[in-house]
């Protein structure tokens, strides 16, 4: 049979998800242990794939910060200059 080699994973219990979800909030180690998560072969799949998405809403909300700040800073440079140029 195909289906031998498909090893079932426990689900995770919610006083694992309620440390997870602790340890993922501090600053520094949470995204350390965010990668650990993601990308660890011995870790439970769901939570990897939890890890996996919330890397990826980091990484889109650092983005959209970014061209943010970019937006925000050209339109104020953009806007002394013509304050100045009019003076």
């Amino acid at each position: 049979m195909e289906n031998e080699n498909i090893e079932i994973k426990t689900p995770v219990k919610v006083g694992e998800w309620f440390w997870t979800l602790l340890i993922a909030s501090i600053p520094l180690v949470g995204l350390i242990m965010l990668f650990v998560w993601a990308f660890s072969k011995a870790e439970n799949p769901s939570k990897a794939s939890w890890a996996q998405a919330m890397l990826l809403w980091m990484l889109i909300g650092f983005v959209l910060a970014v061209l943010g700040m970019l937006l925000f800073f050209s339109t104020s440079v953009s806007s002394m200059r013509a304050a100045s140029s009019s003076i």
